[in-house]
């Protein structure tokens, strides 16, 4: 017997199909709904530590993820000439079968996630979402925006990191914050001699190269951006290039690819944590929802997946719901806060070393490898 019969999922991305896909390997029925008419993400690429893939390989996932996507070693670190500084070989603990790092187009991750989750029998409902909720002690009424009012043991509440679910359940929480610093991205065609990531330091930016097919990678440039600035659409692909100003070698070559502006992605780099519990009665929220961290770690997605994959392990059992929520938060609280933390802080101090600021204390690069060891404990 499990400890619930059918869970209301809210929001069918990443976080949430994951959900969706490993309640169902459970038996529980899974509803999800998500606000969108159709699936929409935008056509960039994402980054799967070993971590992730240890998740993933939980749910049978993994392996589609690596076959789809492009497994690399680690990153090779560059000044803005191209001068090779260092390499920095990822982390393969936690999951040894699997590559250090995977990357893959959020496209075909999509296509992966929703697939396993309607194979599984999860149910997708489009442009439709969460009206009303009504928490009674032994179940949740929740009104949908269609007008339907259904009956769960469980609501999962995955809709993102400027989440209404959030707001409905804690609104004196703090919104996310701007942590001052954007990321741009950008699909190009993948060098024939790029086998690592690649990151190039610059005065005051950062320049990543993340292979995603045999044939394709994406550029991200980090930047401070004052006052979460908003930008014409027209203009991105010029204002993207212009943020490569002073990179030469091959990221000046690549700069010639950045020519379509609606191709451009730009993101203010937003970030919070809710306090512990992220749940009242019986809804909880998971993901960006509960924990928003800018990418430095590479954990976004990872820290979601995690979340998802854990809940379907404890929802499988024969155990009261409260203690089993409660396990969830003693389990995935700590380690979450820790990524959003670390990110944050490696944010700080690439913005501190662009202003000419001196910090004995910064090592942005010693956090990150330290971050990406602890990580490959199991939670």
């Amino acid at each position: 017997m499990t400890a619930v019969n059918n869970v209301l999922v809210v929001g069918a991305g990443i976080g949430g199909l994951t959900a969706a896909i490993a309640l169902r390997r459970q038996g529980i029925d899974v509803n999800v709904v998500e606000i969108e008419p159709c699936i929409t993400v935008y056509g960039v690429g994402i980054i799967q530590p070993n971590n992730t893939l240890r998740a993933l390989d939980k749910i049978g996932l993994a392996q589609a993820c690596v076959d789809d996507g492009a497994p690399f070693p680690g990153w090779r670190i560059f000044d803005a000439h191209g001068a090779k500084l260092m390499d920095a070989p990822g982390a393969a603990g936690a999951a040894p079968d699997y590559p250090p790092n995977n990357g893959i187009t959020r496209p075909r991750l999509h296509d992966i996630l929703t697939k396993a989750a309607a194979d599984c029998g999860a149910e997708i409902r489009f442009g439709v979402t969460v009206e009303d909720i009504d928490d009674a002690a032994a179940e949740v009424a929740v009104t949908l925006t269609s007008g339907e009012t259904e009956q769960y043991d469980l609501v999962v509440g995955c809709d993102g990191l400027y989440s209404k679910l959030r707001k409905r359940l804690f609104p004196s929480a703090a919104p996310p914050r701007f942590s001052g610093q954007g990321v741009w991205r950008y699909n190009m065609p993948r060098p024939k001699d790029l086998e690592w990531g690649a990151l190039y330091n610059g005065a005051r930016s950062k320049v990543g190269l993340v292979p995603l097919s045999p044939s394709l990678i994406y550029m991200f440039i980090v930047t401070a951006e004052d006052g979460n600035a908003k930008f014409k659409d027209q203009d991105m692909a010029a204002l993207m290039r212009d943020r490569l100003e002073g990179y030469t070698g091959l990221i000046e070559e690549l700069k010639s690819h950045i020519t379509v502006a609606d191709e451009v992605v730009y993101r203010p780099l937003d970030t919070h944590m809710l306090d512990t519990p992220w749940m009242k009665g019986r809804v909880l929220l998971i993901g960006d929802a509960a924990h928003g961290t800018t990418p430095h770690l590479a954990q976004g997605a990872a820290m979601a997946i995690e979340d998802a994959v854990l809940l379907g392990e404890l929802m499988g059992k024969d155990a009261p719901l409260d203690d089993l929520l409660n396990e969830f938060m003693g389990r995935r609280y700590e380690r979450c806060k820790f990524v959003v933390d670390s990110s944050v802080q490696i944010g700080q101090w690439e913005m501190e070393e662009w202003e000419g600021v001196e910090n004995p204390d910064a090592d942005p690069g010693g956090l990150l490898h330290q971050a990406t060891l602890a990580l490959m404990d199991d939670y």
